[in-house]
């Protein structure tokens, strides 16, 4: 089939099927554009738990979908990729959490939204890039055990007054955004803001003007009166960010930012996964009940 068809007939199932279609930022293009929700990971999961349709496809990578099938157990979470994932992710497993929590006995876990649903039920509480902050300095502990992002962790500790022990992990999409890059980009840009996203290394986040998540930047540039800024995240967020300001400038910190995992995702897949209704994200009862109790208390500080 051509695209036409394809996207075509993607819109005919939607409707038969009663499914919607949700997409990270960080999605192709053309997956952003059919579908009917786009933002961060956890705006699309608290959406599909909001929503009244059955099937719920999830364009991203395997944690987010996890985090909307915890939130929607009652509905079909379906994945057109089930290999897309996320390295940050998955280098943490639960018994690593396990053996945290045995080796640094009654200190709490606050676990990334980015983890899987396994590590999720082993922790305290879930935050996201946008409010990890509130969730740590909220709590009344000193010591917080952060995991699985250094890079947020030291974000956090910087913001709060607490002190951090976080697990050595990275995502190495924005482990690759260097100094040098800004510097690069400043030169070509003078007039041109920075945003970056705190997953950046520390001395990215020094040299911009603005920390923000996804969702954030989404928020701040229709109100920013800065008409030029360079963006240091996944590139992906570039589309939506000139869709949706058409009268503002925005650059790649670094063009190579680029997700492999979420690119996976493409317009032949989406059709077959609504066609088939497969894969499905399936877990187990418990492990969505421990998770959920994580991510609820992570949701009030929203």
């Amino acid at each position: 089939m051509q695209i036409e068809e394809i996207i075509t007939e993607i819109k005919r199932l939607k409707q038969e099927k009663g499914a919607v279609i949700l997409a990270h930022n960080y999605q192709p293009d053309e997956i952003q554009d059919i579908a009917d929700f786009v933002g961060d990971s956890l705006e699309l999961s608290r959406k599909s738990a909001a929503i009244e349709a059955g099937i719920i496809v999830f364009c991203g990578v395997h944690f987010m979908a996890e985090t909307a099938k915890i939130l929607s157990p009652d509905k079909k979470v379906l994945v057109p990729d089930i290999t897309a994932g996320c390295p940050l992710a998955e280098e943490l497993t639960a018994e690593d959490v396990r053996e945290i929590k045995k080796r640094l006995k009654g200190r709490r876990v606050v676990a990334y939204v980015n983890t899987t649903a396994e590590v999720k039920a082993e922790s305290d509480v879930c935050c996201t890039s946008a409010n990890a902050i509130k969730v740590v300095s909220s709590l009344p502990d000193k010591e917080i055990i952060f995991v699985p992002d250094r890079n947020l962790a030291d974000f956090v500790e910087e913001r709060s007054q607490k002190k951090i022990i976080s697990w050595d992990g990275y995502c190495p999409i924005h482990e690759n955004i260097s100094l040098k890059d800004i510097k690069k980009m400043k030169k070509l840009y003078p007039e041109a803001e920075v945003w970056a996203h705190p997953e950046c290394r520390s001395e990215v986040r020094e040299a911009a003007d603005r920390i923000l998540s996804t969702g954030q930047m989404i928020k701040e540039a229709p109100n920013s009166a800065v008409k030029e800024i360079i963006i240091a995240t996944e590139i992906g967020i570039l589309h939506r960010l000139r869709k949706e300001n058409p009268e503002k400038k925005f650059y790649p910190a670094n063009e190579k930012a680029i997700c492999k995992n979420m690119k996976k995702v493409t317009l032949e897949k989406v059709y077959e996964c609504l066609k088939k209704e497969q894969p499905e994200i399936v877990l187990e009862e418990k492990i969505i009940q421990k998770a959920k109790e994580a991510i609820n208390q992570m949701v009030k500080y929203i």
